[in-house]
């Protein structure tokens, strides 16, 4: 038997001989500890493995959350778990003590930002789609550098001439821009009722020097790109 398979037989985790108020607060503290303890969020399924089966980890989640009320750090639902992360409000203090964060990372350039958002809401989606979409042909550079922030990741080959590689999001992205899943996503409609978006300026042929490949290639060559933690939906 396995070292892991021996803890997890070892751990209580209905804590039966408890009163109701105390197998309630150690439930909170090991969840809490499991969660401070990891560098990704943690999913549900993992949490359940401490605490009994007839736990309500949201009510148990919410409890964590009232506690950390008026903490420098908060416990945040993203990307298919929770984590606990620093109130934006200290940002300055923490690059001032410790100079953590004083590189900041530059900024998606406005062709980047409409490419991710595009793979955002169709995805799965290749690269020649992308084209269409915009009207050009989309730079594997740009690609590229989307991937190697590991917003987005190769997804399932297209049932189109050559299979390409399509283009999906990862939990990253999710977890950088404060996406539990993809539902979060705003509602493409409301964004083109209020402005934010129009498929107009998508298809315009406003973009900067570069947009386009400087060289003419076809999808099946984007297949040798290292996959990623893709999230089809």
């Amino acid at each position: 038997m396995g070292r892991r398979a021996r803890a997890k037989e070892e751990l209580d985790t209905e804590l039966a001989d408890l009163p109701p108020e105390l197998r309630w607060r150690q439930w909170m503290g090991r969840v809490e500890a499991v969660i401070f303890a990891a560098h990704e969020p943690v999913p549900r399924d993992v949490l359940a493995r401490v605490v009994g089966r007839d736990c309500n980890l949201d009510r148990l989640i919410d409890d964590i959350r009232d506690e950390l009320r008026g903490r420098p750090y908060e416990l945040v639902s993203v990307a298919g778990g929770w984590q606990h992360r620093t109130r934006t409000g200290f940002a300055d203090a923490i690059r001032a003590a410790t100079g953590l964060g004083a590189a900041v990372t530059k900024p998606l350039s406005q062709t980047e930002a409409l490419i991710l958002m595009c793979i955002a809401y169709f995805q799965p989606i290749t690269r020649g789609e992308l084209g269409r979409v915009f009207g050009k042909e989309i730079s594997r550079d740009v690609i590229g550098h989307l991937r190697a922030l590991g917003f987005i990741a190769a997804g399932p080959r297209s049932p189109t001439p050559g299979a390409p590689y399509t283009n999906v999001t990862t939990k990253a992205f999710l977890s950088h821009f404060g996406f539990e899943s993809l539902r979060d996503l705003p509602d493409i409609e409301l964004l083109e009722d209020a402005g934010l978006l129009s498929k107009d300026k998508l298809l315009a042929d406003s973009f900067p020097d570069g947009f386009g490949a400087t060289a003419a290639g076809v999808d099946g060559d984007d297949e040798d790109i290292e996959r990623d933690e893709p999230l089809a939906g």
